[in-house]
């Protein structure tokens, strides 16, 4: 914290008799916003800290007896992610001045093992003339070594950094060492990315790619996999916020939530947390999706999100949105699920109702399906001609059967979800940027089904919001049509000496591969 201003209410009132009050206030001026800055970087440290103390303490505390080996082992892997993502924001913060560590605390980095093929990187200076006009002479060279991957084979690329000197003036010259996402560590941008499409693509937990490695004949241990996933995490994490801001200058955003169990600290047990997809608008050309993990499902994590963003959300009737249409937001509705209100119905009794109501809906979807690829004013044309009229029939079909049908009844439930949001579901025929439901969204929803059945559960709300935030990437690669490891191991490479002006380059969809 910083003391009192150095400038008291009467020197700078002398100041100002001798013309120099401008200069005494802009010094005051500054000095406050001094004092601010450092307030607000000593809470977060504060809080990093503390953060830091109760993840080591529920790491190497006691244990729950109520969970069995393999959750142990997925919770632990989360802890060690969240561990490493927060000593890296605590060592920015100190401005890379990495803090003491405590005796005992660094374990000692195992030699990679002798058989893997190595990989030479020669790195030079650019001129070998030194400054006073001699040439400089080869007097040795420091070698590090890192941890390569290529989809099933491991090998080492030893960094030989070759040592110049003046013969004149004893001035030492050395290439640089390679700027790395892990500074200091030993895996490299492929091996980082093969670790993070496993685990977030291929839904394969830490315990089973170290196992996996050791198969391969290396051993790496699942802490210290979850340490590069904690920081890779974190590094990333300004590409993920630059592709939500994308997606928030769209016109229209899909949006569609799904339950992921979280683990409860101390407690042994899981409670419902949710994970949040929003994505570009089936018809905008951006190809692109962001998730949000909260720790519940209010309405509030959406309207966080959105943030001040007027333009049309297509999603159910989750009563969470509503309070975002009350702000400007306009509703658009999903047939999909209109639809599925009927279907049920049909399958549970063969409802002749619901079989005609499916049969309307069906040529709505028909009708959709001939369209999608053509122009904005076509598409409205043909959905405002031909849509129209069945959507309206469908309408007044609907109010016809209700009044012959009592209330609280399977049937009557389905028409009055449609009856009480058609508005909304039928807003597409006039607004050719909008889909008919929100099936586009619910396809990038189906990852975290996979993955649920792999992860079991998130082991910390950390762990969820890394997990959110690394395949938002992964997925609006696949989106437009990139390999997802070719992707991260580029983006990892570049990440380090990427301009933050230029961060956009990086997003999927304007990535291109380095030559």
């Amino acid at each position: 914290m910083l003391a009192d201003p150095p400038i008291s209410a009467e020197e700078l009132a002398a100041l100002q008799a001798a013309g120099l009050g401008e200069v005494g206030a802009k010094l005051l001026r500054r000095i406050e916003h001094d004092r601010q800055e450092i307030d607000r970087r000593d809470v977060k440290l504060e809080k990093l800290s503390f953060e830091i103390a109760q993840l080591r303490r529920l790491k190497f505390g006691k244990k729950s007896e109520q969970l069995d080996a393999e959750q142990r082992a997925l919770f632990d892997e989360a802890v060690d992610a969240d561990i490493a993502a927060a000593e890296a924001q605590l060592q920015e913060l100190l401005g890379k001045k990495k803090p003491p560590a405590t005796p005992g605390e660094r374990p000692k980095r195992a030699t990679l093992p002798a058989n893997l093929q190595r990989v030479d990187r020669h790195h030079e200076p650019e001129n070998t003339t030194c400054a006073c006009g001699c040439s400089l002479k080869r007097i040795g060279e420091d070698i590090s070594e890192k941890l390569d991957y290529t989809p099933g084979v491991f090998t080492v690329e030893r960094h030989i950094r070759g040592k110049w000197a003046c013969a004149r003036c004893r001035a030492l010259t050395q290439a640089p060492v390679p700027a790395e996402i892990i500074d200091k560590g030993i895996p490299t941008s492929g091996l980082l990315a093969q670790v993070l499409v496993a685990k977030y693509a291929d839904h394969l937990p830490l315990y089973r790619q170290e196992a996996i490695f050791g198969r391969a004949g290396v051993a790496v241990p699942r802490s210290t996999l979850g340490a590069w996933i904690g920081v890779c995490g974190l590094r990333l994490q300004p590409l993920v916020d630059a592709l939500k801001a994308h997606i928030l200058a769209c016109k229209v955003v899909h949006a569609d939530e799904t339950p992921v169990a979280m683990l409860a600290p101390g407690t042994g047990k899981t409670h419902r947390a949710y994970l949040w997809a929003y994505a570009a608008g089936a018809f905008e050309p951006l190809r692109a999706v962001v998730y949000d993990f909260t720790a519940s499902r209010a309405g509030e994590h959406a309207r966080a999100f959105l943030g001040d963003w007027h333009g049309s959300l297509v999603c159910d009737d989750y009563t969470g949105y509503k309070a975002s249409f009350a702000l400007g937001v306009t509703e658009a509705g999903c047939m999909a699920h209109a639809r599925r209100k009927f279907v049920e119905l049909h399958e549970a009794n063969k409802s002749t109702i619901a079989a005609a109501a499916i049969d309307l809906i069906g040529q709505l979807y028909g009708i959709e399906r001939e369209v999608k690829l053509l122009s904005a004013q076509q598409r409205l044309h043909e959905r405002r001609t031909r849509a129209g009229p069945i959507a309206k029939a469908l309408h007044d079909w609907l109010l016809a059967q209700r009044g012959k049908i009592t209330d609280g009844t399977a049937t009557a439930k389905a028409i009055d979800y449609s009856l009480n949001r058609w508005a909304a579901l039928t807003r597409y025929l006039d607004d050719p940027a909008l889909p008919i439901d929100n099936n586009h969204d619910e396809q990038q929803i189906r990852p975290w089904a996979t993955g649920r059945k792999n992860w079991l559960f998130a082991g910390t709300l950390l762990a969820g919001q890394r997990a959110a935030a690394i395949m938002s990437l992964i997925q609006s690669a696949k989106l437009n049509g990139h390999d997802p490891y070719a992707y991260l191991k580029d983006v990892l490479q570049r990440l380090p000496t990427q301009r933050a002006c230029a961060i956009d380059e990086l997003l999927p969809h304007h990535w291109v591969p380095a030559i």
